[in-house]
C-alpha cells in the first residue's frame, strides 16, 4: 500500500469496507422469524429510504469535495449547507441508517449487532476526521458546536468542542 493511501486515513477505508461486507452478509446468512414481519418490513424499508436519503443528498451536496479518504482534500471547502446544514456527516449517517434497515430487513440480531458495531466505529472515524477538518477549517468549531454529528433530530444537542468531553454523534 502507497504512503499516501495510509496517511489519507486508507486504513478506516479498508475497515469501513470489511464492516459494510460483515452487515451486508449477516443479514441473509442469519435471517429470524421474529413473528413480526410486517412490523420489521415496515421500519426496515423506512430506514433504508432515510439512509438513502441521507447518502444521494450527502454525495449530491458535497460535490467535488468528495473522497473516500476521512481526510479533507488540499484544495476542498467547508461545506455547511443542504444535508450538512442538519448533519455534519450525512454519508456517515447514511451508512448507519441503511445498515440498521438491512438488519431490521432480514430480522437477523447478528446483522444488527453488526449495525451497532458499524456505527460505534464510523462515530471513531468521524472523531479523527473531525480533527482534520478542525485543522484545516477555523469554522469548523462553530459548525460543530451547532450542528449534531449523525442524528438531526437529537433533543438537546448542545454541539462540543474538542476539549468539552466525551464526542458526540
Amino acid at each position: 500500500m502507497s504512503r499516501s493511501f495510509l496517511n489519507r486515513g486508507g486504513g478506516w477505508v479498508i475497515a469501513q469496507t470489511a464492516f459494510m461486507a460483515l452487515v451486508l452478509s449477516t443479514g441473509p446468512a442469519f435471517q429470524g422469524q421474529w413473528g413480526v414481519g410486517s412490523a420489521c418490513n415496515l421500519i426496515g424499508w423506512t430506514l433504508l429510504f432515510i439512509g438513502a436519503a441521507f447518502g444521494i443528498s450527502g454525495f449530491l451536496t458535497l460535490g467535488p469535495n468528495t473522497t473516500p479518504f476521512p481526510q479533507p482534500r488540499e484544495e476542498s471547502t467547508l461545506v455547511t449547507h443542504g444535508v450538512y446544514s442538519i448533519v455534519r456527516h450525512p454519508l456517515y449517517s447514511s451508512l448507519i441508517f441503511l445498515s440498521f434497515g438491512w438488519g431490521t430487513l432480514w430480522m437477523s440480531l447478528p446483522s444488527l449487532v453488526s449495525a451497532a458495531l458499524f456505527s460505534f466505529f464510523l462515530n471513531i472515524k468521524a472523531c479523527h476526521e473531525e480533527a482534520w477538518l478542525r485543522r484545516k477549517f477555523a469554522e469548523y468549531e462553530e459548525y460543530a458546536r451547532r450542528v449534531p454529528r449523525f442524528i438531526p433530530w437529537r433533543v438537546g444537542h448542545r454541539g462540543r468542542g474538542p476539549h468539552q468531553g466525551r464526542p458526540h454523534g
